[in-house]
């Protein structure tokens, strides 16, 4: 009888054990992440999202919108209770700012394990987020084979006699840099930009106004109005140009008409998945192979020297030398910003339209 009843105990474990084998694994849930599309987008996920995924089984789906759209959409979903979303990029100069702090989980606690990384810039991991990485809005222009000099400052991008074509400006919740063009253009000296005098830049603008044929409000909407030739200079994000320039379109930029912004990566108060979320903040920290991988397609700047030293030769040489960040890579005043980014918008949206 003992025999029976163990013969049928051990029958029943392998019976069990089989069709636990037979069974597939129950996938985990995704990351959900908020990022501004096309070209950005594909570079993050065959760089990070993809081999973050294949190593710890946490898929990561993107949802593309635009920085405005993030920013409230992230706001209404933390103040509804409602978060479906983990994790979004902000930019740096927002990441600052007490409107993203009410929306996002601070990471300080986070971000100590990193504190003892040399070779990760100061501010990789902060209370706002994560920095993805560094670049510049920059002066973009189509290269032609008549082209004897290049456009190189914003007051050539106002000159439309000597570089004819439309122009495009971003159009968005954040139009300082737009505002800031205009004022170098007009004269204004790189160490007297900030704070902006908008009625002046506003007045310079209204000198442009007529030759603006592409008013962007995404990242990939600025590459397919220099796609299908809506616009032969604009201000647009490097990371773009380069994306460009990697499609063999004839793009060039300037670093002496530039502005140094970057991105985060935050946490969404209440993210559903908040501790797979963490691991894919980490695992971009952690592994500069994967931060080299997405800046040598985005010709960015990532948080970690050795991801430098991992890139290659031609994108290092496209980026900014020291010269360049010295005399003309232009730090804007986060602070001044956030202070006076509703007058901003409220100036903006009313010259705008």
């Amino acid at each position: 009888m003992r025999t029976t009843y163990a013969f049928g105990l051990t029958a029943l474990s392998l019976l069990i054990g089989a069709i636990a084998t037979d069974r597939p694994a129950i996938a985990a849930d995704p990351v959900i992440i908020a990022s501004t599309g096309g070209a950005y987008d594909r570079a993050l996920k065959e760089a990070w999202f993809d081999p973050f995924t294949a190593e710890t089984g946490i898929p990561v789906t993107i949802v593309s919108a635009t920085n405005a759209e993030m920013r409230a959409k992230a706001a209404a979903m933390v103040k509804a209770g409602n978060v479906t979303w983990d994790l979004y990029l902000e930019g740096e100069i927002q990441a600052a700012s007490e409107a993203h702090r009410l929306v996002t989980e601070d990471l300080t606690e986070f971000c100590r394990q990193f504190s003892t990384r040399t070779d990760l810039a100061s501010n990789a991991c902060a209370s706002g987020g994560a920095l993805l990485q560094s670049t510049a809005t920059l002066l973009a222009y189509r290269q032609s084979e008549g082209m004897k000099e290049p456009p190189r400052s914003w007051a050539d991008m106002w000159d439309a006699t000597s570089f004819p074509g439309g122009r495009a400006f971003p159009n968005f919740d954040d139009p300082w840099r737009v505002l800031a063009a205009a004022l170098l253009a007009d004269g204004v000296k790189k160490d007297a930009l900030f704070p902006l005098d908008v009625d002046r830049a506003f007045t310079k603008l209204d000198e442009i106004r007529d030759e603006v044929t592409v008013w962007w409000k995404t990242g990939d909407q600025s590459v397919q109005g220099f796609r299908n030739g809506e616009y032969d200079l604009g201000q647009i994000w490097l990371t773009r140009a380069r994306a460009m320039k990697n499609d063999g379109l004839p793009i060039g930029w300037s670093y002496e008409a530039s502005f140094l912004v970057g991105d985060r990566v935050a946490l969404v108060k209440g993210a559903p998945h908040r501790d797979s979320a963490l691991k894919l903040i980490a695992y971009w920290l952690d592994n500069p192979p994967v931060q080299a991988k997405a800046c040598d397609v985005l010709s960015c700047t990532p948080p970690s020297t050795e991801a430098i030293a991992l890139m290659s030769e031609t994108t290092r040489q496209s980026m900014p030398t020291p010269n360049d960040i010295k005399n003309n890579v232009i730090v804007p005043d986060a602070v001044w910003i956030n202070a006076n980014a509703a007058m901003l918008l409220q100036r903006w949206n009313s010259w705008v339209r």
